[in-house]
């Protein structure tokens, strides 16, 4: 069954655009102007601050590539599983480069108000970034 939905490819072009490409201006064509963003910190992002952490990730992660697996859309709600690939060129959250290949990979629930995306959660273990660049091990008892 083809996708007919709009916000569907719009998701998949402004994703593209911000964390494939670096456009994070792009995603003022998705999300509202009061969107928050619900992750692992205390407090929610707003768009500015998640456009200044795509701006961090893929200062750290110049080859950064996020592939959007799967996008399920139902009425107001999307869900979005995704996986990311990169090479840690960059200092990142005070670590600094370590060349290594990375893949993390997640969940973001939004919440649609009329066309645009106004809220998100997202899902994702940090841990496996951190173990991928060796700062932790995990899985080992």
């Amino acid at each position: 069954m083809p996708h007919t939905d709009p916000r569907r490819a719009q998701i998949e072009k402004v994703w593209a655009a911000a964390w494939n490409h670096g456009d994070v201006d792009a995603l003022d064509e998705l999300l509202a102007g009061g969107y928050l963003r619900h992750g692992r910190e205390p407090h929610p992002q707003d768009l500015p601050a998640f456009k200044a952490s795509i701006t961090a990730t893929r200062s750290a992660f110049p080859d950064l590539a996020t592939v959007l697996d799967d996008i399920v859309i139902e009425g107001d709600r999307a869900a979005i599983r995704w996986h990311s690939t990169g090479t840690h060129e960059g200092s990142l959250l005070g670590v600094p480069a370590t060349r290594r290949r990375v893949e993390v990979a997640g969940a973001t629930f939004a919440r649609f108000d009329g066309g645009l995306i106004a809220e998100e959660h997202v899902t994702w273990d940090p841990r496996t970034l951190l173990a991928a660049l060796g700062i932790i091990a995990v899985g080992q008892d």
